[in-house]
């Protein structure tokens, strides 16, 4: 390769969005078993703000290892550059999305314009979606199908030591979705739907429309009523919000039931035996081949990627800034010449 320097968007130091620094970095080197990807889009997570913010809420002991300066994001949708030794499952030219990395590496170096990625990482990018849907698709649907289909590995969480194991869903099952609109929710809600679940929606009065049209068979308006209320009888119910407020809805799940907190929240664990609940959740991890699987289902037209807004590399600090007002529909990603 003739160019050994790229742009990148750097973090030298931890805090708030103007952090992000737009600026030359070197190009990096694939090791054995890694590919060597022109980037095209990154996609944004939260993970990627927590990494920018030093993750000031986790304990030091769950930390990934870390080294300034640091290049964030973990979405990644672009073109094989170059093989690393020893890696034959992809060719130079290649067209691949990929989760990096996680939750190994605190972030996975997406926002650049090269990334190296080990292969196990990687998928064919669905060809039916652009570069931009397709890096908004890596760590939400991971999330959405980890949580939802199958787990796919058999580490344990950090957060429980229950096992996560996905209920059957079909259309004998009623899934409540908490944060629908958001990137994990919009694609839960998708898949709930490919299985034939009935399937209630739970975000803003704003993201009605766009829910129902995505295949919601109820609707509600938290700004307007309060879910746990609401809801009965539910089977499962996964909180995309999550957090401390998780356990209002156990009142809504029927014995037998299951709640998935996305990002996970304080439970009694014999209140849940009690009420008959299992409360699992688990953190989602790379994944090639499923990736591969959620790739044919966007092909298929079964589920689409929808962005709620896109910025070049060089606005991260616009994006992650967007990212902070919330109420976002879909999708925020970077899009890279």
């Amino acid at each position: 390769m003739a160019t050994h320097t790229m742009r990148a968007i750097r973090l030298h130091k931890f805090g708030a969005p103007e952090v992000l620094r737009y600026e030359e970095a070197p190009v990096p080197q694939p090791g054995p078993g890694e590919v060597l990807v022109r980037v095209h889009a990154a996609g944004i997570n939260p993970p990627d703000w927590y990494a920018r913010e030093g993750m000031p809420d986790v304990p030091p002991e769950l930390k990934p290892p870390f080294h300034l300066p640091l290049i964030p994001g973990t979405d990644v949708s672009g073109v094989v550059a170059a093989l690393g030794p020893d890696t034959n499952s992809f060719s130079i030219g290649d067209e691949v999305i990929g989760l990096l990395r996680f939750p190994t590496a605190l972030q996975g170096s997406a926002y650049a314009e090269y990334v190296t990625a080990p292969a196990s990482d990687l998928a064919r990018k669905p060809t039916t979606a652009d570069h931009a849907h397709a890096a908004g698709l890596p760590m939400s649907g991971l999330t959405a199908w980890q949580f939802l289909i199958e787990l796919g590995h058999d580490r344990p969480s950090p957060f429980q030591e229950a096992r996560h194991r996905p209920m059957t869903l079909d259309s004998e099952t009623t899934v409540l979705i908490n944060g629908a609109a958001g990137g994990v929710g919009h694609l839960a809600l998708q898949l709930a739907k490919w299985k034939g679940a009935r399937v209630i929606a739970v975000a803003s009065g704003a993201h009605e429309t766009f829910l129902r049209e995505l295949g919601a068979d109820e609707f509600i308006d938290y700004t307007k009523e309060r879910p746990e209320e609401v809801a009965r009888d539910v089977d499962l119910v996964l909180d995309a919000v999550g957090g401390p407020d998780s356990r209002r809805f156990l009142r809504t799940i029927k014995r037998g039931g299951s709640l998935y907190p996305v990002y996970f929240g304080e439970f009694d664990d014999e209140e849940n035996a009690e009420l008959g609940i299992t409360v699992t959740a688990t953190q989602v991890r790379s994944n090639g081949a499923q990736l591969a699987e959620l790739g044919r289902l966007l092909d298929a037209g079964t589920v689409r990627v929808a962005l709620d807004s896109t910025f070049p590399l060089a606005d991260a600090r616009a994006a992650h800034e967007r990212a902070a007002r919330g109420h976002i529909q879909g999708k925020i990603v970077l899009t890279v010449a």
